[in-house]
C-alpha cells in the first residue's frame, strides 16, 4: 500500500440524491417524506431565468422551516453556474440566512479546480463572517468535456482543500458537451455496442476513490421506466458508484434498493471475514470458502460491504 493515502473529508450515506426545483415549493414536503438520503434544492437548470430570485427565497425558507435533519436527510443546494449573474448572491444569501442548516453546496459544470477554489474561498469568508461552526461541504458536477479532462486534478486539489466530498456525473450536459448521440438522459444508444457512459463514470469513480471522495451517478430521465433506471444504477454500482440521482420521488426507492447491499451479500461478506480470521489464527494468509480462494483482497471487498450495510442500518 502506498504511503500516500487520502482519507474521506466526510462520511455520509448517499444511496440516492433527489433533485427538487427551487421554483416548485409544493414539492418540498413530498421530498421531505420521500425516504431519500440526500436532497439537492436546485437553483440552476431546473429553474427558469425569470424565477431565479424567487427560487432562492423559496429554498432559504424551506431550509429554515422544514426539519430535514429530523428526517435523516442531508441538505445540498445546487447553486447557479460560476459564469452567471446569480452565483455570488446564491452563496451569500444562503450562508447569511440559513448557513447553519446547509450540509453541502453542489457546484454545476465544474471545469477546472479553480472553479472549486472560488467557492471554497467564499465559504471560508462567509463562515467566519457569520460565526458558523459547521463546515459546509462541496460537491461537484462533472458534466463537461473540460471537467472530465481535469477530473483527477479537481478531485486531488479539492480533497486537499478539505471541503470537497463528492463528484457527480452529469450525463445530460456531458452528452451535449461531447456532441454525443443519445436516446434520452442517462439512457443507452442502441448503435453503441455496450454502455457509452462506462468510460466517463469509471474515470470519475477512480478519481473519487483515489482521493477519498464519494462517486455519485447522475440522472435517468425517463421516470416511467423503473427497470431502465435500475439497470443504469446497477451499471454505476458495478463501477464503484455508491449512489444515483432521482429526478422523481418514484426513483428514490429504486436507488435505495440497488445501492443497499442485499442481506445475502452482507452475510457472505461476514462469512469471508470470519473464515479469514480463523485462517489468520492458524498462521495462514488465505483460506477457502465455498470452493473458492479468499485472501487479503477478499477481506477488503467484504469490509466494504459490511461497513456500507452498517452505515445504512445506523442511519435507519
Amino acid at each position: 500500500m502506498s504511503h500516500t493515502l487520502y482519507e474521506a473529508n466526510a462520511q455520509r450515506v448517499h444511496r440516492c440524491e433527489l433533485a427538487v426545483p427551487g421554483s416548485n415549493p409544493e414539492m418540498f414536503e413530498k421530498a421531505l417524506k420521500s425516504g431519500v438520503d440526500v436532497i439537492f434544492l436546485d437553483l440552476e437548470d431546473a429553474v427558469a431565468p425569470d424565477d431565479k430570485l424567487q427560487a432562492r427565497k423559496n429554498v432559504i425558507q424551506a431550509i429554515n422551516d422544514l426539519d430535514w435533519a429530523g428526517h435523516g436527510i442531508t441538505v445540498s443546494i445546487r447553486i447557479n453556474g460560476l459564469d452567471t449573474q446569480y452565483m455570488v448572491r446564491d452563496i451569500v444569501d444562503l450562508l447569511e440566512q440559513c448557513g447553519d442548516k446547509i450540509d453541502t453546496i453542489l457546484i454545476p459544470k465544474v471545469g477546472v479546480y479553480s472553479d472549486v477554489y472560488m467557492v471554497e474561498s467564499m465559504l471560508n469568508q462567509l463562515e467566519m463572517q457569520q460565526g458558523l461552526t459547521k463546515k459546509i461541504g462541496i460537491e461537484c458536477l462533472i458534466e463537461t468535456a473540460l471537467g472530465m479532462a481535469n477530473v483527477e486534478d479537481i478531485a486531488k486539489q479539492g480533497a486537499i482543500g478539505g471541503r470537497l466530498e463528492a463528484l457527480h456525473f452529469g450525463v445530460a450536459d456531458y452528452a451535449a458537451s461531447n456532441r454525443a448521440r443519445t436516446t434520452n438522459i442517462g439512457g443507452l444508444n442502441p448503435d453503441y455496442p455496450g454502455d457509452q457512459w462506462h468510460f466517463a463514470i469509471s474515470r470519475m469513480t477512480v478519481a473519487c476513490r483515489a482521493y477519498g471522495l464519494r462517486a455519485i451517478d447522475g440522472p435517468f430521465g425517463d421516470f416511467k421506466d423503473p427497470e431502465g433506471f435500475k439497470d443504469a444504477a446497477r451499471r454505476a454500482a458495478a463501477l464503484g458508484c455508491e449512489g444515483k440521482w432521482a429526478i422523481h420521488p418514484s426513483q428514490v426507492a429504486l436507488a435505495n434498493e440497488v445501492f443497499t447491499p442485499p442481506a445475502s451479500e452482507v452475510e457472505k461478506a461476514r462469512r469471508i471475514l470470519a473464515a479469514l480470521k480463523e485462517a489468520a489464527a492458524q498462521g495462514k494468509g488465505a483460506a477457502a470458502l465455498d470452493g473458492r480462494l479468499i485472501d487479503a483482497a477478499s477481506e477488503k471487498m467484504a469490509n466494504n460491504v459490511v461497513s456500507t450495510a452498517a452505515a445504512i442500518a445506523a442511519k435507519a
